[in-house]
């Protein structure tokens, strides 16, 4: 099939519209904590209501795509998110962010399904795996750019500010939840895309056997293999990290080391997002010299030796070794999902759909935290961080591909 460069411009688009929507609760959970007057253990709820949306909608999404199709998934996605955003945004209270938190997320999880068979066909098959960095890049790219907004809204919404938008905003904002603004804009970047796809002639996808869901015999036969639940705990135990670490940062800078949330603690969790980015670029050099495993084994050590000085660390470490975090943790969601799929021979469409569904953890892993720190404080709960990197820790001794990743015999051969 012909290349469609506007369509595969357009999917790279909705992978930073996903970040950027996906990844902005860590730098404002200190401002949702401080307006609904919240515990740290209800706090813990917010990304739960986000996340658990993926661990119900990852396999039905692949279903509801093979029925419907990519166009109007596409839309129900981002209609979604514009209700979860737009309601969050008129009543803005703490019952409601979890219902539009959920909303959003259910949202997210649907786009998740649709983007990269779509990326295939819209950009050739030929160019997949470069069009799958760049994607990843461009999702990189908007976490790192969220907090930034973030920071930017609350520092100019009510200051008597006559540049638009301020001038809207502070009609529409409350004085003192200056962050709800954040919802504004994400209900009215979820419209722009809901009317951009509307008018967009999307090619037909004719999904591969490895993108198939198949809820019948494949799951069963899945079901029974430990590997696929192993891996499964896998992404769940990355996802948990990463979000683990990245919704209670601002929080933790702010508890112990009395750290703006809203202009340097929205600056570290760019720079986790950005460094995690960057990581990324070593992560794809490191892993056609060693093999991976190796790779996840040295990254893992590396992301736990930083937890442990951002915690226990003075003020100006914590600064610096949180991002590290972010660093060490690039490779990781990307090995763990290649490792999975290279050890089962077959139905990797279905296993990609499991897979998936262990985004869960980033919902489980920040409220175990949240309930932990209500009884041994944030620092002290945050270690429960260690149990998910060891896990992950020990992928990189367990696993057995059946494919292993391909690595160059010589420098010269490394391009």
């Amino acid at each position: 099939m012909q290349r469609n460069t506007f369509i595969v411009v357009l999917i790279f688009l909705i992978f930073f519209v996903i970040s950027f929507l996906t990844n902005i609760l860590g730098p404002i959970i200190p401002d949702i904590v401080q307006s609904f007057d919240l515990s740290i253990g209800l706090a813990g709820f917010l990304p739960f209501s986000f996340f658990v949306a993926y661990g119900i909608m990852s396999i039905p999404a692949g279903l509801l795509v093979e029925k419907y199709g990519e166009k109007v998934i596409l839309l129900s996605a981002f209609l979604l998110a514009f209700i979860g955003a737009f309601l969050f945004a008129i009543v803005p209270s703490f019952t409601v962010a979890l219902l539009s938190l959920f909303i959003i997320g259910i949202g997210m999880a649907m786009l998740q399904v649709v983007i990269n068979p779509l990326l295939r066909v819209s950009g050739g098959e030929s160019r997949f795996a470069f069009n799958s960095v760049l994607g990843q890049l461009f999702f990189g790219g908007a976490s790192f750019l969220s907090p930034m907004l973030y920071s930017y809204l609350v520092l100019n919404v009510h200051t008597g500010s006559a540049d638009f938008p301020f001038t809207l905003l502070d009609g529409l904002v409350p004085s003192d939840l200056k962050w709800v603004s954040l919802y504004w804009v994400f209900a009215v970047i979820a419209l722009l895309m809901v009317l951009v796809i509307a008018f967009v002639r999307f090619p037909k996808v004719e999904l591969q056997d490895d993108e198939r869901m198949d809820v019948g015999k494949s799951f069963t036969e899945l079901s029974s293999n430990k590997y696929v639940w192993l891996f499964f705990l896998g992404i769940f135990a990355y996802v948990g990290t990463e979000q683990g670490i990245a919704n209670w940062i601002s929080q933790f800078l702010q508890m112990y080391h009395g750290v703006d949330p809203a202009t340097q603690g929205a600056s570290v969790i760019s720079s986790f997002w950005g460094l995690l980015t960057v990581g990324c670029f070593l992560g794809l050099v490191l892993l056609r010299i060693f093999d991976s495993r190796q790779v996840l084994v040295f990254f893992t050590t590396g992301a736990t030796l930083s937890l442990l000085a951002a915690l226990y660390g003075s003020v100006e470490v914590a600064l610096y070794a949180f991002p590290m975090t972010g660093f060490f943790a690039s490779v990781m969601y990307s090995v763990i999902f290649s490792l999975a799929l290279n050890s089962v021979p077959q139905h990797h469409g279905t296993f990609s759909g499991i897979l998936c569904a262990g985004i869960a953890g980033g919902a489980v892993v920040p409220l175990i935290i949240g309930g932990l720190a209500e009884l041994v404080g944030l620092q002290t709960a945050m270690l429960f961080l260690l149990v998910t990197l060891g896990y992950i820790l020990s992928i990189g001794i367990w696993a057995r591909p059946l494919v292993k990743n391909d690595t160059v015999k010589s420098l010269k051969d490394l391009f």
